[in-house]
């Protein structure tokens, strides 16, 4: 019996990806080890390999189409077999489809319980859309994904086998935006990355209750401790602005780990390791590789760590677990000459730093007024996990080590 090949979950949390290459052709030999095809998950493109020696008799997920973890998305044929087995085959071993001559009648509904929400229902988010294009009940399927989440096939299957929802009062859809005027446009689809960080970005504007602390620091000292340490280095092994400020948010994190916390409905997880999200612009979208145990590495190796984290990142060659976690988060334009704003929380974290640029401003020293480079920072905070006397103090260490950045050295 042919092998079906499984989209396995390649990352924690990973719902489905797209397809974005087979790089063995129907008919091609597979031995286990051989790189089958590129899958784009919302992170990173991925490289997924075959476990068993076969021919690829059928590929049913198209390069450029999404699929659902676990998910048949191609067939495999095993030794002695040809692609005959492969007539009338349907994902799952069930039977073609057949003309159903007379509706299925539904059961009859005793005293109903309190019908649960649809938003309740484990099932992903393809598997959702599917089920409203072909009016199928989420609510009376069983699913085959992991932990029973309804997956796209057990949605297909309940429209082939006539499990339809009962006719519900119509809901007001979204409305589409008018494009009235507008001219000329190119369509571009979204990314599984895009559309990751469109839900995560809503979700955490729309649930977690932001406020925002600023302060100026005064960087001059830091750039002359910069310029002295980069004097003779070749222009790779330079350290950079941020990372003096990736070792001040450890260093603050450490001084006042309450700010280092993750809010669940059940409790505040507060974190035993200083795990840092550093934001990094790549062609398909923000990502935030993580620098684990930011505060028990030295300059030198967090500003080595973080070129090698970045360059990863846009090729889209990040591993799950240099993505994954971190309790706090760092976003800086400053590059970009933006003075300041305000960044959104990547939950579950409860903190983001957002930094702006660097521009001379007047700055006190002593009874003088002089002319000094003043770095604005804003810190976004979860108020329901940091309160704003945490904020506060965490912001004062940041501040104090910035603007002190031999203490980071030590």
């Amino acid at each position: 019996m042919p092998k079906e090949i499984i989209l396995p979950s390649l990352s924690a949390g990973m719902e489905d990806a797209v397809i974005a290459n087979w790089l063995k052709a129907e008919g091609e030999a597979v031995k286990a080890g051989d790189t089958l095809a590129e899958v784009e998950t919302d992170k990173a493109t991925m490289e997924f390999e075959a476990d068993t020696d076969g021919v690829l008799g059928k590929i049913l997920t198209p390069a450029g189409e999404r699929a659902d973890v676990n998910a048949v998305i191609a067939v495999l044929l095993l030794d002695g077999e040809d692609a005959s087995v492969l007539d009338g085959y349907t994902p799952g071993g069930a039977a073609p489809a057949k003309t159903v001559e007379a509706p299925v009648e539904a059961p009859k509904a005793e005293a109903a319980p309190v019908a649960k929400s649809s938003d309740k229902i484990a099932a992903s988010p393809l598997a959702r859309r599917i089920a409203a294009q072909k009016g199928v009940d989420l609510s009376g399927l069983s699913g085959s994904g992991p932990r029973g989440r309804i997956v796209r096939i057990d949605v297909e299957r309940a429209a082939e086998a006539g499990v339809v929802a009962p006719v519900a009062a119509p809901v007001e859809a979204a409305a589409a935006p008018n494009l009235a005027g507008i001219g000329e446009y190119e369509e571009i689809p979204h990314t599984g990355m895009r559309r990751t960080i469109a839900r995560r970005l809503l979700e955490s504007k729309t649930t977690v209750p932001h406020f925002y602390l600023e302060a100026d620091c005064d960087i001059e000292a830091l750039m002359a401790l910069r310029a002295q340490i980069n004097e003779g280095r070749e222009k790779a092994d330079r350290i950079s602005v941020n990372d003096f400020i990736v070792k001040a948010v450890a260093n603050a994190l450490a001084k006042v780990p309450a700010a280092n916390a993750i809010w669940t409905d059940e409790a505040v997880l507060q974190l035993k390791s200083i795990d840092i999200s550093v934001a990094v612009a790549t062609d398909g979208g923000l990502i935030t590789p993580v620098l684990r145990n930011a505060d028990q590495k030295s300059l030198g190796t967090l500003s080595s760590e973080m070129k090698a984290l970045a360059a990863k990142a846009r090729e889209g060659r990040l591993k799950p677990d240099e993505y994954q976690g971190g309790g706090f988060s760092l976003s800086n334009l400053g590059m970009y000459g933006v003075k300041s704003f305000s960044a959104i929380i990547n939950p579950p974290q409860s903190c983001i730093l957002a930094v702006g640029a660097a521009e001379k401003r007047p700055v006190g020293r002593g009874d003088q007024i002089v002319l000094a480079p003043v770095m604005s920072v804003t810190l976004s905070v979860d108020h329901r996990t940091v309160d704003g006397a945490v904020g506060a103090q965490w912001l004062a260490a940041f501040k104090a080590g910035i603007e002190n950045p031999m203490s980071l050295l030590v």
